[in-house]
């Protein structure tokens, strides 16, 4: 089974920047309707021109929303029905990472993410997948981290978020089969600028955010349910649950060393890293 995308109307947490903007240059040349979707309109509207520019027939809606608020969620849906704009898949890209020592952040910081990588995908899904279930047609594509997959010290609270995107993906894909809508989840590893792929200067199994999209829709396409964008990522996220328990503890030692160092050597910097495929940030020191 396919999802909708040709002449479609596709919704777009996280269209700003990173992987949802290049989805979003992606679908524009093949949708009928594009929903952008970011906390200011004005962080959207670059883009929008940008569309406009290439597809001047394309379908381009602004929303300026925080999806972690179920009322402003609940505005956009009842404003979009009200236009008569029927949403045929969501794409949820809006993720955001912190990296430092869990008792040593903050839980405005903690809650934050926890509200941006689980509630947002949740609540979205809930409010827009019974439309598409009465219709029979859809589609819901989450994009997550192969964080799911690790032990993550210095991003204890990332990789549980993660998990939750995978159980809860892989649990409703299991509900809504056989009734035409796709769920597909999407892990990558590490991405970045492509110039530093290029160059050679880029982190282990590093891809541009162009690479990274084209994989997560063509994964999306065939109605996969879980893709690992690059081939070297998807065999280390393949064989890693085959290592036994107390070796996958020893390499997150390992990874905890590296981030002791990190913090002592650049406490200000903002590091990139396996665990945020969109945003990372260091959390603060608290006072």
């Amino acid at each position: 089974m396919r999802p909708p995308i040709d002449q479609a109307t596709v919704l777009i947490t996280g269209a700003a920047g990173g992987i949802g903007r290049e989805l979003a240059r992606l679908l524009s040349r093949r949708v009928r309707t594009l929903v952008l979707v970011d906390r200011e309109v004005a962080r959207l509207e670059p883009l929008r021109e940008e569309l406009l520019t290439r597809y001047p027939t394309l379908g381009v809606l602004l929303h300026a929303c925080d999806v972690c608020e179920p009322r402003e969620v609940d505005a956009m849906v009842a404003s979009l029905e009200a236009q008569f704009v029927r949403v045929d898949v969501l794409v949820n890209t809006a993720t955001l990472g912190l990296k430092g020592l869990y008792a040593e952040a903050r839980w405005g910081g903690l809650e934050e993410l926890l509200r941006s990588n689980v509630w947002v995908p949740a609540l979205l899904t809930h409010r827009l997948l019974a439309p598409m279930l009465e219709r029979g047609r859809g589609g819901v594509l989450n994009i997550g981290s192969g964080a799911a997959q690790l032990m993550l010290p210095g991003s204890a609270m990332f990789a549980a978020t993660q998990r939750f995107l995978d159980g809860f993906t892989e649990s409703l894909r299991l509900e809504v089969e056989g009734r035409g809508v796709v769920i597909t989840r999407v892990a990558p590893g590490p991405v970045g600028d492509p110039g530093a792929e290029e160059a050679g200067s880029a982190p282990f199994f590093q891809m541009s955010l162009e690479r990274c999209a084209r994989a997560a829709l063509a994964a999306f396409e065939r109605g996969e349910a879980l893709v690992y964008p690059g081939w070297g990522h998807r065999w280390v996220m393949r064989l890693l649950p085959l290592l036994p328990r107390g070796l996958q503890r020893s390499l997150g030692r390992l990874a905890l060393r590296g981030v002791r160092r990190e913090a002592l050597a650049a406490p200000e910097a903002l590091p990139v890293g396996l665990a945020s495929p969109v945003l990372l940030a260091r959390e603060p020191n608290p006072a």
